[in-house]
């Protein structure tokens, strides 16, 4: 049973390789236990040693130093990542345009004032916490609400999944 879910932001697109063996094996190198991952997409399941911030900021450190690409590493527990899913508040149309991306810090009220006051075309979006919901009407590669916007806008960097690799990520941290 792990009692975290580090969630790596954009590896395995573009140039920023990670092979999950590798993820796994750093994770166990930083002194983590029950590591394991989930798809290849920089979804860590573990137990960390200690301050689990601490862990996180290792694990960047370790991977821009060994592969040459800075990622942020944004971890929940997995009861934290059932709340979220609980807290979405979109009836869901198509299940893979449900998302959340799940911040690196709560946004201040002036940020989340901002992204609520933009047009955002058809897509849905809410801040809860430290967890931003959306609901892209027509997809990921067709909305404003990517990743670099996300971060300018709520002055914190995010990673998103959509509900049900979310969904699958608290099943495997729970056995």
């Amino acid at each position: 049973m792990a009692e975290r879910v580090v969630l790596l932001r954009a590896v395995n697109v573009g140039g920023a390789k990670l092979p999950m063996e590798r993820l796994r094996a750093i994770a166990d190198e930083l002194g983590a236990r029950d590591v394991s991952t989930y798809i290849a997409s920089g979804n860590l399941l573990c137990t960390p040693p200690g301050d689990p911030a601490d862990f996180d900021r290792a694990l960047e450190a370790r991977i821009e130093a060994e592969l040459g690409f800075f990622r942020e590493a944004i971890s929940r527990t997995p009861d934290e990542l059932r709340q979220a899913l609980d807290a979405y508040p979109f009836e869901v149309l198509e299940p893979k345009l449900a998302h959340i991306y799940f911040l690196a810090a709560t946004p201040s009220p002036e940020a989340v004032a901002d992204l609520a006051a933009r047009d955002l075309g058809p897509d849905l979006a809410r801040v809860i916490g430290r967890d931003l919901h959306v609901r892209f009407a027509d997809g990921v590669a067709s909305s404003p609400l990517t990743a670099p916007f996300v971060a300018r806008v709520l002055g914190t960097p995010g990673t998103a999944r959509n509900l049900r690799t979310i969904a699958a990520l608290v099943e495997k941290a729970s056995t």
